[in-house]
């Protein structure tokens, strides 16, 4: 624990006991009594306010907040116990400056004291007057001393008689441009304007030559005009890069005075403070005790009460020199109540209550400095760009805190409205340690857990500061920043969850943005239902299934002669072609003529899969009502569905007991026919589908995903011996039927007499059905070639509904079977009929074609393999980005995305992991070899890492080694969604859309592009153009400088703006001539509004 003595010069510390046991003698009897006091106003705003207001409750004072108009959502209307408006009908920081409204409010209310907080009227001697007038106390020093030591040129002078050297400058406020010029005259430059009524860089400008003199008197006067209600200046010389140091000091009403020691305040840009340390950092003892002796003279001087502030420039020779008393309660006065454990804005009111410091035990021997403490002030401006102020509303905040931090704020939460008119701080963040570097840890930490999105913070810019070894192991001046370049180099925040929330919400407020390749419109035609005979279906399939039971069935289907079809037109087909966009209305059309004349299909495919959920999300139909619609229809067919093991008809794995119930609920509705498979072919997953299906008393139907060649010799992973041994696991766990998925269309005619041969050998009772695509053309000699090798079942599609990456022709392979062993039973005339009607249907849903970019199918499907559905996609998302001419490179990066990942079974959800792998490649230029040497510094999708931790299973073969071990398999960063609401459209055009993420209400803000082209703005200033000048900030326009035909040179002032009490000229950034003016004097802009358009 450190101690210091006060000492100063020659004066030993027994004359300053003495002189202090002198003036504590001459006022030891109280001047005045004690008054108590019950309720306290705050005559100011934000943090400061509640500051005051959580004191005042610690110690059962009444609060009583006033606020301007613009303030009504402001945080520290809502901690007071009392809230009253002020200043009605005035600018917002007017409103806190109308001394005789925040006066009525204390009479009306009966205020005991106010506080005037820091800024606005706390250095106003008109305002502490006022108080005393009223018959209210004000809480801080008299009146006198307030026009003492506001007035910075009586401050000075007093110094000057008090023995405390100051800094060469004018003797009283100067009144014309004139003055500052002789002054520089005398002593030369740089000089520097202050505000003679006020602080905290509001009307200081620093002036390095003549050409600058007379724009920054302006510049200095308006802004202390504006923070101040006074726009008085007084000059004096500029001292390079000193370290600014400054004393807290405490006196009461009886003449006793103590000094809380020093704060180091160095850390500055534009004359503002962004970090203060306290005690200062390597600070000569001797030249600390002279800072402490001559504040405290100063403040005995001047018969000082309250608390103060006394600021000091230190040069780099170890001269100070006074700058100024503030007095009041500083911003930074939190470091100093860290490190001497003594709440000001308390021992504030007890002096102004008449108690003495000795009565509040705070004598200087008893004040002591304990470790180290930083404050460092977030506020809403943008390092990247100058410090602009930002603006707008805070759409995320999440604080760091934990042992060691203290945060001050008000405007810090989700919602808050981030307003030009007044200061940019957003909270401040303090922490203690037992010494710098301890609290400089602390605090980094601190910072990196702040989340705050919506308007642009310091944050980073903080983080440097914290992280730069000048900061944590030397001492710093006021030229820290300037000298300090690096401290710009910002480390983006990554915003993931927002950015993605601004997505989802511009979406749904807009609807999606990528553009659809498609022009064509639906047909107006609609296609034309073919006769249907009167009376019931014939008998088909499903009065077998249901007299006889799965086993019944799956005999019947072996010993059936001919070849069964399963036609995919009502899934499948429309999936592959039309984006599953075919609504139930169209299916419901035709229903009863496939009831009626192919009563001998083997099974109709129509529900699970994609269309769920696309029935859901897209054509907002019921899917369980289609499938109890269609089998009141054709009641004589059997029904089959794709279910996706343990995934069910979704992307995830589901609880056991949800996948059982849905496929009980799945029978109960109309479903015969479960076809189960596993994207990986990973047994443990299917069998809990077909767990399912079985106990739901549907026929199981166990799919083998089918991909490679096996009549190749050269490619063996995914062998003959392979699928036999994985058909004999699935066919021990009771599969009814046994069924070949093929979803690339990789079955050539003679894998495809090698593999279903081989299961014929293997399984002479069990009945092989066998599904592909046509995406190459060869699939009706395919599926002809597995028919003559003992295939019971093969997938069809309507004529007018197959080919390209649909299935096989129905037409076709009825043509080619008729009057062979192979015959299906099936006349061809009713496909003609069927296959006319879906002609014209499809035609509806024109937008949806894939023949509108899509001309043929490719044999290239054999190197790449990509399955039919996601072929289709992969194409038409090419053609929306552009890259129709491209689409050759997408899909060679599948091919080699495939290899990455250890030659992959390719099928929903594997496939999409290839196909996000592959348009990774494609976006970011990478190859193959190159993602496998970069893998350990790549961010890769989401897909691919979960895959890679084996959330869908485990690959055939195992994953693949080193890719997988240098890829960073990132745990916890999932980001749960959902929508919840669309709000109503405001003044500005935007609608508030409101998110659940993570369990957590979020809201983000987005502008309508339909409903704002009815509404009016302020134009844009196009960056394309030189000549367009926008606004580098939101704010108010103060004063223009040029109208139309002026001519202008480059550089030259525009317009002068104000935000957040500071003051921004505008300069062209061209020379010409004036064309036009978009903004007058008291304009509103944002930023990028367009002020002004300049001909060259």
């Amino acid at each position: 624990m450190l101690r210091y003595a006060v000492v100063r010069g020659g004066l030993g510390l027994l004359a300053v006991r003495r002189t202090y046991l002198i003036s504590r003698f001459a006022h030891s009897a109280p001047q005045s009594e004690y008054r108590p006091i019950k309720k306290v106003m705050v005559a100011n705003r934000g943090e400061i306010a509640i500051r005051v207001f959580r004191a005042c409750t610690e110690l059962g004072i009444r609060t009583v907040a006033v606020y301007s108009e613009q303030d009504t959502g402001q945080m520290h209307r809502q901690k007071a116990d009392e809230a009253y408006l002020i200043g009605k009908g005035l600018p917002p920081v007017a409103a806190y400056l109308h001394i005789p409204d925040i006066i009525k409010v204390a009479k009306d209310n009966n205020v005991d004291a106010i506080h005037p907080g820091y800024g606005f009227l706390s250095e106003r001697s008109d305002f502490a007057q006022a108080c005393a007038d009223a018959g209210v106390m004000f809480i801080g020093p008299s009146p006198e001393t307030v026009r003492k030591m506001g007035d910075k040129v009586e401050a000075r002078s007093l110094a000057v008689s008090a023995g405390v050297p100051v800094v060469p400058g004018t003797d009283s406020p100067i009144s014309s441009l004139q003055e500052a010029q002789v002054f520089s005259q005398t002593y030369g430059f740089p000089i520097i304007f202050k505000a003679a009524f006020g602080g905290g860089g509001r009307g200081m400008r620093v002036v390095r030559e003549y050409e600058e003199l007379e724009e920054n008197y302006q510049r200095a006067y308006s802004e202390a005009l504006t923070a101040f209600g006074n726009g008085a200046l007084f000059v004096e010389k500029f001292i390079e890069k000193p370290r600014h140091i400054e004393v807290q000091i405490l006196g009461d009403k009886y003449g006793n005075v103590i000094h809380l020691y020093e704060r180091d305040c160095s850390i500055q840009r534009r004359h503002q403070k962004v970090v203060e340390i306290a005690p200062a950092f390597q600070l000569d003892p001797h030249l600390r005790n002279r800072l402490h002796a001559d504040a405290v003279n100063l403040a005995r001087q001047v018969g000082y009460e309250n608390a103060g502030t006394v600021e000091f420039l230190v040069d780099k020779h170890g001269k100070h020199y006074f700058i100024e008393v503030n007095s009041r309660l500083q911003v930074e006065h939190t470091v100093t109540e860290e490190i001497t454990d003594v709440d000001l804005v308390h021992a504030q009111l007890h002096v102004c209550e008449g108690r003495s410091l000795p009565e509040l035990n705070l004598k200087q021997d008893k004040i002591r400095v304990n470790g180290c403490a930083i404050q460092c002030r977030v506020t809403t401006e943008d390092p990247a760009r100058g410090f602009q102020p930002d603006t707008g509303r805070i759409e995320v905040f999440r604080s760091g805190e934990g042992m060691g931090i203290r945060l001050d704020s008000a405007s810090a939460f989700q919602g808050a409205i981030i307003s030009p008119h007044y200061d940019s701080l957003l909270v401040k963040v303090i922490a203690s340690g037992k010494d710098l570097q301890t609290a400089s840890s602390k605090m980094s930490r601190a910072l990196a857990e702040f989340r705050v999105r919506g308007v642009k913070t310091n944050i980073p810019f903080l983080q440097n500061v914290l992280s730069n070894h000048q900061f944590l192991h030397s001492t710093v001046d006021t030229q820290f920043i300037d000298e300090n370049q690096e401290l710009f180099n910002l480390k983006p925040t990554q915003n993931r969850a927002q950015k993605l929330l601004h997505y989802l919400g511009h979406v749904m407020v807009n609807g999606p943005t990528t553009p659809i390749p498609v022009k064509a419109k639906p047909s107006s035609i609609d296609p034309v239902i073919p006769p249907v005979t009167m009376g019931d279906p014939p008998v088909g399939f499903r009065d077998i299934l249901l007299h006889d039971g799965p086993e019944g069935f799956a005999k019947a289907v072996r010993a059936h002669q001919g070849l069964l079809l399963m036609d995919t037109t009502f899934r499948d087909a429309h999936q592959s072609l039309l984006a599953t966009r075919v609504r139930t209305h169209d299916l419901k059309k035709i229903s009863p003529f496939v009831s009626h004349n192919f009563s001998n299909l083997f099974s109709l495919e129509n529900w699970g899969g994609a269309t769920f959920d696309v029935a859901m999300r897209f054509l907002s139909e019921c899917p369980w009502k289609r499938l109890q619609e269609l089998r009141a229809l054709i009641p004589n067919v059997p029904f089959q569905m794709l279910l996706r093991g343990a995934n069910a008809v979704g992307y995830t794995n589901y609880p056991d007991n949800a996948v059982f119930k849905f496929c009980e609920v799945a029978k109960e509705n109309g479903m015969d026919i479960f076809r189960v498979f596993d994207s990986l072919n990973y047994v443990p997953n299917m069998l809990l589908g077909m767990e399912a299906a079985g106990a739901a008393g549907g026929v199981v139907e166990a799919a083998i995903s089918y991909t490679g060649d096996v009549s190749d010799p050269m490619r063996q992973k995914y062998s003959l011996d392979y699928y036999l041994k994985l058909a004999d696991e699935l066919v021990k766990a009771g599969t009814h039927i046994l069924c070949i998925k093929d979803m690339a269309g990789l079955l050539k005619p003679e894998a495809s007499k090698l593999l279903v041969g081989a299961l014929r050998d293997r399984f002479p009772n069990v009945p092989i059905h066998v599904h592909t695509h046509d995406t190459a053309g060869a699939g009706v000699a395919a599926m002809l070639a597995c028919a003559e090798a003992g295939a019971d079942v093969v997938d069809v599609a309507v004529d007018s509904m197959a080919g390209m990456t649909s299935q096989p022709s129905m037409g076709a392979i009825v043509a080619c079977a008729k009057g062979t062993k192979l015959d299906t039973g099936i006349a061809l005339e009713k496909v003609f009929d069927y296959s006319e009607y879906w002609e014209v249907a499809r035609g509806l849903y024109a937008p949806f074609d894939c023949t509108a970019t899509m001309k043929s199918g490719n044999a290239d499907v054999y190197e790449n393999e990509i399955p039919g559905g996601q072929y289709t996609n992969l194409h038409f998302q090419a053609h929306s980005m552009g890259l129709g001419n491209k689409f050759k490179e997408v899909k060679k990066a599948y091919a080699e995305a495939n290899k990455l990942l250890g030659d992959l079974i390719k099928v929903t959800p594997s496939s999409k992991i290839v196909g996000d792998l592959a348009q990774f490649m494609v976006q970011n230029n990478l190859t193959r070899a190159e993602v496998e040497e970069r893998a350990d510094e790549l961010s890769f999708p989401l897909s691919v890492v979960e895959f890679l931790q084996g959330y869908i299973g485990i690959p055939h073969g195992g994953f693949p080694e080193p890719f997988r071990s240098k890829v960073e398999l990132e745990r916890g960063k999932t980001l749960h969604i959902k929508a919840l609401a669309l709000g109503d459209l405001n003044k500005a055009g935007q609608r508030e859309v409101f998110f659940e993420l993570n369990g957590q209400l979020r809201s983000v803000l987005v502008k309508d592009t339909v409903a704002m082209k009815e509404m009016k703005f302020h134009p844009k200033a196009q960056k394309s153009i030189k000549g367009q000048v926008g606004a580098p900030m939101p704010g108010k326009v103060l004063e223009v400088k040029v109208e139309v035909g002026s001519k202008v040179e480059k550089g030259q002032p525009l317009c002068v703006l104000s935000a957040m009490k500071m003051e921004t000229v505008v300069n062209s950034p061209v020379a010409g001539t004036v064309k036009a003016v978009h903004v007058t004097t008291e304009s509103s802009l944002e930023g990028d509004d367009l002020i002004l358009e300049i001909e060259e």
